[in-house]
């Protein structure tokens, strides 16, 4: 719950994120092709032969449900939403670097016209992504991993390939398509959505991740239009070998976020092969910028991983010191700090509670959530939860495909703020009002001073006085995180790795103390 206070600019019906692990029910359409669809009939016809575009980058014509007039009122949907939920990294000087760069980019790009917008967002993940219609973000997670602006430029080059390339436009089509093709009408029924989410995502989900063949076609374009603007493609290739190092040190070979890229070791690989193109024509990458030392110097300060201000597990607790409370879930539930809400999940991954920010007094939110239309209600009550107003109430309703759910919410006071905590399973798997009770009981005002004066970790940049192992640069300048990553963040293959004499590098110092440890979500 990272900026949970601007989430009540958002509309009420948002569809909301899962904890990892999350089931939900989809379609194997990612591979539906042209000759597929002439058996869903005339109205299909139709669409096809009227609904078709040249694309900017191939120049070739394309099935297009989305004019670009609709792809830039989703993007600007997008980051509003966006900017409403994560909220813009407060550092001028980056937010500079990230607008300046991005737009050199993408005015020699295919689309210059497009009202392209360039954000660095307060987000702790190492990620970046494109809305259709030109508005890029950038996290504040994965610039603290770059090591200059050349690595910086392959990834907004990247993100601008799949504006160009009209990627995100190709993937609302082919839902649409579906949708009219298959009678498949809202994914979410406006109850469901008022509870966070779905037990099926669907189509909707499915549809809005970029193919592998999208993603290489994105390293592609961001490789041309990195080289046109002067950047030492050799970035490129030194980012893809960290998001290698990335994913190997979550533990598997592509984390969520990246499920649908190319293969970092393969994407280093075709880099170097675009290298040595370059190098054939009489071009030499070391003659172009990467500027790395000012980068690394601009990151000096910077917020490293989550901020714990911000919101933290220690254990099953979860504490918000900028706001001044905390609860706690069931001990063995999966949880996460999404951006505009705290998540829990049952271990059988059949009850989901979750913990936002509702509209509006307890009652005000109260009346709104329970008088849905194919919401049954119970008594709502009027409460106290450890000296706060509070209502408290019961309800039953059933998703779109007729399974029964059952749940219980409650809406509390504090800080000026009313937090709506809402639970609910499949009414067939058990009832969890009881374990809802309990938790509800646990939200109180949060005192402990300790907590409240929590900080974020923040960047350090020192100057390498001599030329030493990422292990002696770590004993010389300690870090509050271990030294694997102290290598990970400065682009170097492990403790053994050297720093080189002279260079500018990080190291990472504060955050939470070693007793509010724990592992954080789980």
């Amino acid at each position: 719950m990272r900026n949970v206070i601007a989430h009540n600019n958002l509309p009420e019906d948002e569809p909301s994120a899962w904890p990892p692990g999350y089931k939900d029910r989809r379609e194997d359409l990612e591979h539906m092709t042209a000759p597929s669809f002439r058996r869903l009939g005339p109205l299909v016809a139709l669409t096809l032969a009227l609904a078709c575009a040249t694309n900017p980058v191939t120049g070739k014509t394309e099935l297009s449900l989305v004019s670009e007039e609709q792809e830039i009122a989703l993007g600007r949907q997008t980051r509003d939403e966006t900017l409403a939920t994560i909220g813009l990294y407060e550092n001028a000087e980056a937010q500079a670097l990230v607008r300046r760069m991005g737009m050199e980019m993408a005015k020699a790009s295919e689309r210059p016209n497009l009202p392209w917008e360039f954000h660095l967002i307060d987000d702790d993940q190492v990620n970046a992504f494109a809305a259709p219609g030109g508005f890029i973000f950038i996290t504040r997670g994965i610039l603290a991993h770059m090591n200059s602006e050349a690595e910086l430029a392959s990834v907004m080059g990247h993100e601008i390939g799949h504006v160009t390339a009209r990627h995100s436009a190709q993937q609302i089509s082919r839902m649409q398509l579906g949708q009219l093709g298959l009678g498949v009408g809202m994914i979410l029924s406006p109850t469901i959505r008022e509870l966070g989410g779905s037990l099926s995502q669907g189509m909707q989900v499915l549809f809005l991740k970029f193919g592998r063949d999208a993603e290489s076609q994105s390293d592609a374009l961001g490789f041309r239009y990195m080289v046109a603007d002067g950047y030492d493609p050799r970035g490129a290739a030194e980012l893809f070998r960290t998001l290698g190092r990335v994913t190997e040190r979550a533990g598997q070979r592509l984390p969520e976020w990246a499920s649908t890229h190319p293969d970092p070791g393969n994407r280093v690989a075709m880099t170097l092969r675009r290298i040595d193109s370059l190098k054939a024509t009489g071009r030499d990458p070391a003659s172009l910028k990467s500027n790395d030392e000012t980068f690394v110097r601009m990151l000096d300060g910077m917020a490293f991983g989550q901020d714990p201000r911000k919101g933290f597990f220690r254990g099953s607790t979860f504490y918000h010191p900028d706001l001044e409370f905390q609860f706690a879930f069931p001990a063995e539930w999966k949880t996460a700090n999404l951006p505009d809400r705290v998540v829990a999940q049952a271990p059988d991954g059949n009850a989901i509670m979750q913990l936002r920010v509702g509209k509006g007094t307890p009652q005000e939110a109260a009346d709104r959530f329970f008088q849905q239309q194919g919401m049954r209600a119970g008594t709502v009550e009027r409460s106290q939860v450890n000296g706060l107003d509070a209502r408290v109430g019961d309800f039953a309703t059933q998703l779109e495909d007729g399974t029964a759910v059952n749940g219980a919410a409650g809406f509390v006071a504090h800080g000026g703020l009313t937090y709506a905590l809402i639970g609910f399973a499949a009414a067939q798997k058990g009832d969890i009002r009881g374990r809802f009770r309990e938790v509800l009981r646990t939200f109180r005002p949060l005192t402990d001073q300790a907590i409240l004066g929590v900080q974020p970790a923040k960047v350090g940049v020192v100057r390498v006085p001599r030329e030493m192992t990422v292990k002696q640069f770590h004993a010389q300048f300690p870090s509050t995180v271990s030294v694997e990553t102290v290598a990970l963040i400065n682009g170097v293959e492990g403790p053994d790795g050297v720093l080189r004499a002279g260079a500018y590098a990080k190291r990472v110092q504060g955050g939470l103390p070693p007793a509010l440890r724990d592992g954080g979500a789980r």
